[in-house]
């Protein structure tokens, strides 16, 4: 049987980690991010820098909508891999 660490199916592990790792990260930015955004209307002038701080945060928020959905199609297209991968290797030695 072919060790693990020298097959294949480790480095379709790996980068299945790593890119879920870093969707993982990025979902729990904009969570922290959407948890600072406040639900009120801002209608005094003084209160524009509020507002302004408001707009950064939404704007930030939208901004890793792309990369979020990126790496989530990329995790479960790796996952995907890694089962192709086991299967075949499990077939190959059956």
């Amino acid at each position: 049987m072919e060790d693990l660490h020298s097959g294949a199916l480790f480095y379709v592990m790996v980068a299945w980690g790593a890119v879920t790792a870093a969707l993982a990260v990025l979902v729990i930015y904009r969570t922290t991010l959407s948890s600072r955004e406040d639900d009120q209307l801002f209608i005094d002038q003084a209160e524009e820098h509020m507002a302004s701080e408001q707009r950064e945060l939404v704007s930030r928020s939208k901004r890793l909508t792309r990369p979020i959905v990126t790496l989530a199609v990329l995790s479960g297209v790796l996952l995907l891999t890694v089962a192709g991968v086991w299967l075949y290797q499990g077939f190959k030695s059956f």
